[in-house]
């Protein structure tokens, strides 16, 4: 039997968490265990009830998202919260990426992006476009440190292999797995392994946090766009 990844809905509209409702529970391997309208009962259930994935609307009365995203963060690493966002105007959903979470769900994507994004992020990976990765470091490249490499920056990058380095760079441009085995002609599991290695290495949460690291050391601006 697959194992289930556990999703706790925090929106403040009901229509809405019923609807994502219907799409996860129509996956075998997606259930909804709890639901929240605002960020205090979003990290009241993500105590009581341990979630994996953490689907988080960012403006809500009361505690808003980047708030409880950051709390959650915090006291269940093991738990990873995608943003829920305009994205084009919501600038707080950049907040919320600095507070922890680990990707950007737009609220009106597709099924399939849906449920996509949830599978990425449960298994560390970043739920972000080549596209959408663009648009967001130029959104936080104005609230970054300055410009160039910062010294413990340098020391990590000098500690990476010359495929990992390869790897690192190829995760700024915000590729996936399967786009990055192609590129450098080697296997998904492979990939994964470097991956894993390179996360471990930045001190990096998830692949999210290694694009905003990557832009910091004045790494990945000039790579391919992409699509």
């Amino acid at each position: 039997m697959t194992e289930q990844i556990r999703i706790l809905l925090v929106d403040d509209q009901e229509l809405i968490r019923l609807g994502f409702r219907m799409v996860l529970e129509a996956e075998p391997d997606l259930v909804v265990i709890g639901e929240a309208s605002d960020g205090h009962a979003a990290i009241a259930q993500s105590g009581a009830l341990q979630p994996d994935v953490v689907l988080m609307d960012i403006r809500m009365p009361g505690l808003d998202g980047i708030a409880a995203t950051e709390a959650i963060v915090r006291d269940h690493p093991g738990t990873r919260v995608l943003v829920l966002t305009t994205f084009d105007l919501d600038e707080y959903a950049f907040g919320a990426i600095r507070a922890g979470a680990s990707g950007f769900l737009l609220k009106d994507a597709q099924r399939h992006e849906m449920i996509s994004a949830v599978r990425a992020v449960h298994r560390g990976d970043a739920a972000l476009s080549p596209r959408i990765t663009r648009t967001l470091l130029d959104h936080v490249s104005a609230r970054l440190p300055g410009p160039g490499p910062e010294p413990e920056g340098a020391d990590v990058l000098e500690s990476l292999t010359e495929r990992e380095h390869d790897v690192f760079l190829a995760i700024a441009r915000g590729l996936s797995n399967a786009e990055i085995g192609a590129e450098l002609f080697v296997s998904e599991s492979t990939v994964k392994t470097h991956v894993s290695r390179v996360l471990a290495k930045l001190g990096a949460r998830d692949r999210i946090h290694a694009v905003i690291l990557a832009h910091r050391l004045g790494l990945g601006e000039d790579a391919p766009a992409g699509d």
